[in-house]
């Protein structure tokens, strides 16, 4: 009877098995949908669009993008989180993952264990900027300013407990200069109050400011990529400046809830990098200041563990809250 058993449990989980890898070659059979926790227009939703376009063409299946913005992503999270773990239901991801994991103990699921990593897709450079009427013609300038007199200088970000303010604590931390936060509900309203002269400097995502940096309204001063960006090739970064490895940008990618069938979880990791690959995809992207950083599932998820390891240091060390 002992040994029915076991063979009764081997079928079954031969079973499983065949059962997995038979959804991997069939998927997907029905529309799929990408849960965006972000609101429509802005480059989040212009990443997944960009790539539901190719996908849904190489399915040959509707892919639609579901705009869920609200509560610094959660309400998107949570619901995703309980969704069915069978492909159709796939979320943008991003730094605010592991902020929330780490800044908010209540979330309605796990902050890092609700989510099956599929894939890093792009991310997106932020840059420290003042205005074209700013006495700073360098970075070296500015922060030589923020030093002689310290508090007596202002940065602004979208936040608080924002990647762009977390990058900004981080920046403040490794340059060793006392800087004034002043958080705006917008990337646009705090590059504009610098251009209106209330605050000293702005530091966001570089597809919100690029249009006031061509207009030449704001001069970049540094960017937070490790090396300089073709689209600032003037510009050097804080690394280059002598902050050894300092990096801060807002990166994206796309997760299934926790329990995707790894078959499953594979097929859709080799379809979102060909959509990367794809020359197309490529200048859409380039277009709405996003750069393609492809990492597969397994390297993804060591990723995210490492992005909150380095933002709980800092978070711990600059005493942000949960807002």
């Amino acid at each position: 009877m002992c040994g029915f058993k076991k063979v009764r449990l081997l079928l079954c989980m031969v079973l499983v098995s065949l059962s997995t890898s038979l959804m991997a070659q069939t998927f997907p059979n029905k529309p799929v949908k990408i849960v965006v926790p972000f609101p429509a227009g802005g480059s989040v939703d212009t990443l997944a669009r960009v790539l539901g376009q190719y996908l849904s063409k190489k399915w040959a299946q509707t892919v639609f993008i579901d705009n869920k913005p609200g509560g610094g992503t959660v309400i998107a999270g949570a619901m995703v989180a309980k969704a069915a773990q069978d492909g159709y239901t796939l979320i943008i991801i991003a730094n605010s993952l592991v902020i929330n994991a780490k800044l908010n103990p209540n979330l309605p699921y796990d902050g890092l264990k609700a989510f099956e990593p599929i894939a890093l897709l792009t991310f997106s450079p932020q840059v420290f900027a003042v205005s074209s009427q700013s006495p700073y013609m360098s970075f070296k300038d500015f922060v030589d300013a923020a030093k002689a007199q310290p508090g007596a200088l202002s940065y602004s970000t979208v936040g608080p407990s924002s990647t762009q303010h977390i990058a900004g604590e981080l920046l403040k931390k490794m340059v060793g200069m006392d800087l004034t936060y002043a958080p705006f509900t917008g990337g646009l309203l705090a590059a504009n109050a610098v251009m209106g002269g209330h605050v000293s400097a702005v530091l966001t995502n570089l597809s919100e400011v690029s249009a006031m940096l061509e207009a030449q309204k704001l001069r970049a001063l540094a960017v937070t990529t490790l090396n300089r960006l073709d689209a600032l090739k003037a510009v050097p970064s804080v690394h280059e400046l002598g902050y050894k490895d300092y990096e801060a940008a807002a990166w994206f990618g796309v997760a299934a809830p926790a329990g995707t069938p790894k078959d499953l979880i594979a097929k859709l990791n080799d379809d979102f990098s060909a959509a990367l690959k794809d020359s197309e995809t490529q200048q859409k992207l380039f277009a709405a200041g996003l750069y393609p950083s492809y990492l597969n599932s397994k390297d993804f998820s060591l990723y995210i563990k490492s992005q909150f390891e380095k933002y709980s240091k800092v978070i711990d060390e600059a005493q942000i809250k949960p807002q």
